[in-house]
């Protein structure tokens, strides 16, 4: 049932984003009042699930479902359909307009494709309202937990997060993004009173891509109840006690070991508070075969910051959250191209898209995705490369430039080239997808 529901949101968000990314491409021709021949959701090559006409405009959706097509008469695209530049030029063909309508054209899908992240992210901010874990509310709790390599690049468990190349994002999620993405030298943390300058350097990015865990909220044991018979109140823990440590192994929320003991004894260090001084108390506890101690855990011990928008207020938070996704996706696109940084293993297809969304229905991270993959469309779109938008866009910026039109059998030929190279692109994204299926 999991994967139909993630099947399901897949196919409602991608179907949305196609129609609204080739309507924008419809929309201006029609502004123009160039003819449009087809307007597809999905590739119909061979035949076509449904279709009807209205005008001069055949309406349908295909069975390939990796796309769609807004097909303009006069124009070399993806179809290849070059018969018709055979024959003179008509008024109503794409290459009979100037220069500056048909640049309107061919960005008008990305066009679209980003007002519809602004709208949804609007809506979000007036529904939702942000949340999340502020860095300082983290530094004045507990600090930070890093994974193992985070630990031999140079953190430790507790460090707090004072500077970022000299800044200190207020996010959570913005911190992580800017580690990430950022390419910044240093991280400037305090441990035990003192400022630590931990550096970073560009051959770390291709593990902490691939690293989840490397830098979380450092979220310890800390007891808010017992469950009455069990090991841990048998052997005298209390609640408010916070557990360090298991047979000598650092414990926390994130890096729990203690099930791996089922069955048996295991040495608890823990600390507690008395008489405004802490103490760390060794505790033998008996685990059950169910792999648990009979606690219940403290979840509040980072307050959650939440900032709330009216209409008026939401509307330029909207456009904030698209600017800074459109920022972070030029941010991937430039790790993918820079070989030392190991981004371009992590590159996905269809399969790495779908699972990102979740095996139950959830409204709001269906439009956070949906916002997000709208963004990722538009930024790929705008690549120059023959056969996306970007690419037919250097065209004609060529053109205004130069003031001359490139030869219609280099058009068809650069564009043969870019279907090639988004094929290629295709398989290699669709095959890590398929190599990583196998290994997990």
């Amino acid at each position: 049932m999991e994967i139909l529901i993630k099947i399901l949101q897949f196919v409602a968000a991608l179907s949305l984003l196609v129609l609204i990314h080739e309507f924008g491409h419809f929309l201006f021709a029609k502004l123009f009042k160039c003819r449009v021949e087809k307007f597809y959701l999905f590739f119909n090559p061979w035949f076509s699930l449904y279709k009807f006409k209205i005008g001069e405009t055949e309406y349908g959706i295909g069975w390939l479902p990796l796309g769609g097509y807004c097909k303009i008469a006069g124009m070399i695209d993806e179809s290849m359909d070059t018969e018709t530049l055979k024959q003179e030029p008509k008024p109503y063909e794409f290459r009979s307009k100037p220069a500056w309508q048909r640049l309107f054209i061919l960005v008008g899908g990305v066009l679209m494709n980003v007002v519809l992240a602004i709208i949804i992210y609007i809506g979000m901010s007036m529904h939702w309202g942000d949340s999340y874990y502020a860095t300082a509310d983290i530094n004045a709790a507990y600090g930070f937990e890093f994974s193992e390599f985070g630990e031999e690049i140079g953190f430790r468990d507790g460090d707090k997060i004072v500077s970022v190349d000299g800044e200190l994002p207020e996010n959570y999620q913005d911190l992580v993004m800017s580690l990430l993405l950022d390419g910044v030298e240093a991280v400037e943390v305090e441990r035990d009173g003192q400022l630590v300058r931990v550096p970073i350097h560009s051959q770390y990015i291709a593990t902490l891509l691939t690293d989840g865990g490397f830098i979380t909220p450092y979220l310890p044991l800390v007891i808010d109840s017992l469950q009455a018979g069990q090991g841990a109140e048998q052997a005298g823990i209390q609640p408010g006690d916070r557990i360090l440590s298991a047979n000598g192994v650092p414990i926390s929320l994130n890096n729990n070991r203690i099930s791996e003991f089922a069955g048996q004894n295991i040495l608890l260090e823990v600390a507690r508070d008395s008489a405004g001084t802490q103490q760390v108390i060794p505790i033998e506890v008996a685990v059950s075969d169910g792999g648990t101690i009979g606690v219940i855990l403290r979840g509040d011990l980072i307050p959650v910051s939440t900032k709330t928008y009216g209409f008026f207020a939401a509307i330029p938070q909207g456009f904030k959250r698209a600017q800074a996704e459109i920022s972070n996706y030029f941010k991937q696109i430039k790790l993918i191209f820079t070989p030392e940084t190991g981004a371009y293993k992590q590159v996905g297809g269809i399969i790495a898209i779908g699972n990102i969304f979740p095996g139950q229905w959830d409204w709001f991270r269906f439009w956070n995705l949906t916002a997000m993959i709208s963004i990722m469309l538009a930024v790929v779109n705008l690549l120059p490369i023959p056969g996306l938008d970007g690419g037919h866009v250097l065209f004609v910026l060529y053109e205004m430039i130069a003031r001359r039109k490139p030869s219609d059998q280099f058009m068809e030929a650069a564009t043969w080239v870019g279907v090639v190279l988004i094929v290629l692109l295709l398989i290699y994204s669709n095959g890590n997808d398929v190599i990583k299926l196998f290994q997990n």
